[in-house]
């Protein structure tokens, strides 16, 4: 259970892995490894908070899910999930791992 930090064509990045090494959120593209860094500290913040997740469907049918943060903007986005149960799995998962992850910086 890790967040990896890396940078990747000029922006800074995170993603959530869980134990078995797959990703199961990923942050959006920083302008620094700052504001990443809040990034995580804000998917800590609100990962155990059930509110903060919005269930999505994709038009071919899998779903997903975001993380928001209290100002309804997008902290991490999961992968796309062929049935409902998996994509709560992926969200009891983020919930339960989230805050204990340890920070690895790839770069």
């Amino acid at each position: 259970m890790k967040f990896e930090v890396y940078k990747s064509k000029g922006k800074h990045y995170f993603r959530l892995k869980a134990r078995n090494g797959q990703t199961i959120l990923t942050g959006q593209g920083y302008a620094s490894r700052s504001s990443c860094m809040n990034g995580v500290k804000s998917v800590k913040t609100n990962a155990d908070k059930k509110s903060r997740y919005e269930r999505k469907t994709a038009k071919d049918g899998r779903h997903m899910f975001n993380l928001l943060a209290a100002n309804k903007q997008v902290i991490g986005t999961s992968q796309l999930y062929k049935s409902k149960a998996s994509c709560e799995n992926g969200i009891n998962a983020v919930a339960r791992i989230a805050k204990s992850a340890k920070v690895v910086e790839l770069d």
